[in-house]
């Protein structure tokens, strides 16, 4: 099965930390939009998460074809910044 998802770990390639803490809200919001009641819409592609402790952004890799771009933006944002990526499936459901 091919992967779903590019997880953006916030660690880097030289097993670092990232900082600051909240970098993957920060980058999350940064591609999220206004919406009702000043409420931030986030991008139904991006979210955050932690994994094994660790905070994360997560990329469903369906956005490499619905907005270039975005997705560019992201994985640019990580090579910069030499973060961990790992492409992934998406989690079994649950039993």
């Amino acid at each position: 099965m091919a992967a779903s998802r590019m997880v953006i770990k916030g660690v880097t390639r030289s097993g670092r930390i990232f900082r600051p803490s909240d970098w993957a809200q920060r980058l999350a919001t940064a591609v999220a939009r206004p919406g009702p009641d000043r409420r931030v819409l986030f991008h139904p592609r991006v979210g955050m998460a932690t994994l094994d402790g660790v905070n994360c952004v997560v990329v469903d890799l369906r956005l490499r074809e619905e907005d270039p771009r975005l997705y560019q933006f992201l994985i640019r944002f990580a090579e910069s910044n030499e973060l961990q990526m790992e492409e992934r499936d998406a989690d079994p459901p649950p039993a």
